[in-house]
């Protein structure tokens, strides 16, 4: 039937009205229907529907109008692209035909499928790919589809074209705000957590802070963290947070391979689950009657060494994603070095002490004890004496009453020594000020210090180590020098940093440096002078040669 030219002009005008407010929306699915709607009215067609492919050039989606809700749900499968579908899949070109069944390419139609015989289909084409179909069958009031009609819908199909592309746009870049939004709040969680287990060498702090972040993150009610004790075959609960906390520490210990933790542990893989009170692997009833329904559990792995398990608990009923899997087990990951650093930490600062007091008593058996034994054996030749020469043994004694009272001054040195000297935030130059002060306060001896402009300029650590060598340095000479001059004296022989000290000195003096790091001190005394030289060098206080110097003063 030919149309004239006022009706294929108001045909051609509805189509634009129609391919405006398809550009209108941007959701692919709701588009999808306003084309096989406008398609059904263009062409005045009884059924219509649009198909769209995958990647793959397979059947993605495939939208219907005419039929009803009803109908559909009577067939067997939706349609998967055979018959005349499948043609128009493979062509360029529109498919026009009187009836369907007459069709080489026609397979037939499901049972309960609608009566239909007449057809155009048309794809849909994005430069030099099909991206879909437009189907038609039924033409109202004739026999089939005529020219018109197929010129019409490829002019649909084009519009369509633009508007789908646009559509899948869209929800791509919908898809990659979300992803750079979980991202966010992953790397928001990580940088937490990083910050968390750099911060501090507390164990119990890490813990806490790790099982908050964690909790905030997934969203969960309840959290836990097992460590495995000194055994290695038993994991006890040592942190909880959140609600009924009564239910979850009326079962804390686990041996491994029992229930959730112990199989985590067993495994050393994640391991989550749904529907708690069926889960035969889950063995605390008190949290399933506290209305729990899933949990996840990470292990805390140090390398190849296991230090926990990390677990975390909700009400709800959404799943866990393979996400949020992947991101707890590489907190777990941190986390379980985290806790073997602070562990570590511990035992060196337990090691720390007990060196200490290893010197300290070695320092008072060398130095007191000796000198208390010595006043020992004085009284007892006192003894001895006290009814042959009383003069003398009287002599003894007093020798002893000063001898027990320099072990007293001693002691009461020892103890005042025992409070810690720190550098704290006045600057290396103060420091050693201050030391000299109480140096010169407890030995009343006379000390100069002297030291360029750059002492204020060194690094903190540098800083630190010169402050730890004078304060031992002055120390020494304390106990051992008998020294009533001192001249502390900065300088770089050898583009290396030193700390020289001088002393009026008595006798030959060693000075035992309990600095761990110092590479070596040593003090000497030239034979024919009377001025001892200490060079100590420090190894971080190196710049170039790592070796160390010794000069006598002439």
């Amino acid at each position: 039937m030919l149309l004239t030219r006022e009706q294929l002009q108001e045909r051609l005008f509805a189509l634009h009205r129609a391919s405006l407010e398809l550009v209108k929306d941007v959701s692919l699915e709701t588009l999808l229907e306003r084309i096989a709607s406008t398609a059904c009215e263009q062409s005045n067609a009884r059924y219509a529907a649009l198909g769209v492919l995958d990647d793959e050039g397979g059947l993605k989606q495939f939208v219907t109008m005419g039929m009803s809700d009803k109908e559909i749900k009577k067939m067997a499968h939706p349609p998967v692209g055979l018959g005349l579908l499948g043609a128009l899949m493979n062509t360029e070109t529109p498919i026009r035909v009187p009836s369907i069944k007459d069709h080489p390419s026609s397979v037939g139609f499901p049972a309960h499928h609608p009566h239909m015989a007449s057809f155009l289909g048309v794809p849909i084409r994005s430069g030099d790919k099909q991206i879909g179909q437009i189907y038609l069958t039924e033409k109202i009031g004739a026999d089939e589809f005529d020219e018109n009609d197929e010129m019409i819908i490829q002019m649909l199909a084009a519009y369509a074209s633009t508007a789908i592309t646009n559509a899948r746009l869209y929800e791509q870049m919908k898809e990659r705000d979300l992803a750079l939004t979980r991202r966010n709040v992953d790397m928001g969680l990580l940088n937490g957590i990083a910050s968390t287990l750099t911060s501090s060498l507390e164990l119990d702090e890490i813990l806490n802070k790790t099982l908050g972040l964690v909790m905030n993150y997934m969203k969960v009610e309840a959290g836990e963290i097992f460590l495995l004790e000194e055994d290695k075959t038993t994991l006890r609960m040592v942190l909880h947070r959140g609600q009924a906390a009564e239910a979850f520490w009326t079962t804390n210990v686990f041996q491994v391979g029992e229930g959730y933790p112990g199989i985590v542990a067993q495994t050393r893989k994640p391991m989550a689950g749904m529907h708690l009170a069926n889960d035969m692997n889950f063995l605390r009833d008190a949290v399933v009657q506290a209305g729990f329904q899933q949990t996840a559990s990470i292990p805390l792995l140090s390398g190849e060494n296991l230090m926990g398990v990390m677990s975390v608990v909700t009400r709800g009923t959404d799943p866990f994603d393979e996400r949020n899997i992947q991101l707890l087990t590489a907190v777990g990951t941190w986390a379980g070095l985290a806790i073997e650093n602070a562990r570590l930490h511990a035992n060196a600062r337990r090691l720390a002490v007990l060196e200490e007091r290893d010197r300290i008593g070695m320092d008072l058996h060398d130095g007191i004890i000796q000198s208390i034994y010595g006043v020992g054996l004085a009284l007892e030749n006192a003894q001895l004496t006290l009814s042959e020469d009383p003069e003398a043994a009287k002599e003894k004694i007093h020798r002893a009453i000063d001898g027990l009272n320099q072990s007293i001054r001693d002691i009461r040195a020892y103890i005042l020594d025992l409070r810690p000297r720190q550098l704290g935030n006045e600057g290396l130059v103060n420091g050693i000020k201050r030391l000299i002060a109480e140096y010169r306060a407890h030995t009343f001896s006379e000390v100069n210090f002297t030291g360029p402009d750059e002492l204020k300029d060194l690094p903190h650590t540098q800083s630190l180590a010169l402050f730890h060598i004078c304060q031992e340095a002055l120390a020494n000479a304390a106990k051992h020098a008998k020294a009533k001059k001192w001249r502390l004296q900065y300088g770089q022989p050898a583009n290396a940093p030193c700390l020289r000290s001088e002393m009026m000195a008595k006798a030959l003096i060693w000075i035992r440096c309990k600095l761990p790091s110092v590479m070596d001190s040593r003090i000497c005394k030239h034979a024919h002078t009377q001025w001892a030289v200490t060079s100590i060098f420090h190894p971080r206080l190196m710049m170039e040669r790592p070796s160390w110097y010794g000069f006598l003063a002439q």
